[in-house]
């Protein structure tokens, strides 16, 4: 008798293989590629409210990356987030404001805010996001949270660590990618860091915090 393979996140060597083909054509044949991070205030870059830093979060740093990465490729990194939103907010608007640029890749990061909406409601506004992404034949990768100093990072019984782990089930169960910034965070922790060192706010990270979520990011481009 077979066993059965649980479901799992997309395999991150091959996942976005494709657009490591296209980022390597040379000109005149290449393309702009096209990277759109959708959701609230950290893609959005909001470091100490109202201060934004867009330069300094990991939309932007990914961008550099990428750059870095595929010399003579032609990268844009949208950012489609707004400050203070949710999932079905994001969901709303997802068709209008993100798939009509029609990306190459796309990330959702609302994991902070669908405290407010609770599990049930955040989860289905993340499937219809994910599954118009799908439809559209375009990879996505899924982050689950940064960290609010006033939850629990450790407690899996945490509001915010249980919407990570909502989360971690999509991403497995559409077999899309997972860009785990919750459990990177929770590894820092865990070696002895202080999660304060990596945040501008109460639930905003800074710079060091936002090179850990692109380092995350990062390592799904091949």
């Amino acid at each position: 008798m077979n066993a059965v393979t649980a479901p799992a996140p997309a395999a991150r060597p091959t996942y976005l293989a494709e657009f490591a083909r296209l980022a390597r054509v040379d000109w005149p044949a290449n393309r702009m590629l096209c990277v759109a991070c959708h959701g609230h205030s950290v893609p959005a870059g909001y470091f100490a409210t109202p201060e934004v830093r867009p330069l300094e979060s990991y939309p932007h740093l990914l961008h550099a990356a990428l750059a870095a990465h595929y010399p003579h490729a032609v990268l844009n990194v949208l950012v489609t987030a707004i400050g203070g939103e949710e999932s079905e907010q994001g969901a709303r608007r997802f068709a209008a404001d993100v798939l009509s640029h029609r990306p190459d890749v796309v990330t959702l990061d609302y994991g902070l805010n669908d405290r407010g909406l609770g599990l049930p409601r955040a989860r289905s506004a993340w499937r219809q996001m994910i599954e118009q992404t799908l439809a559209a034949k375009i990879p996505l990768l899924l982050l689950t949270p940064t960290p609010d100093l006033a939850s629990a990072l450790l407690d899996p019984a945490d509001l915010l660590s249980q919407h990570a782990d909502q989360i971690r089930q999509l991403a497995a169960e559409y077999r899309v990618g997972l860009v785990d910034s919750y459990g990177k965070f929770q590894d820092f922790a865990r070696a002895g860091g202080l999660i304060e060192s990596l945040m501008s706010s109460r639930n905003h990270p800074n710079r060091a915090g936002h090179a850990l979520v692109t380092q995350e990011l990062a390592a799904w481009f091949p």
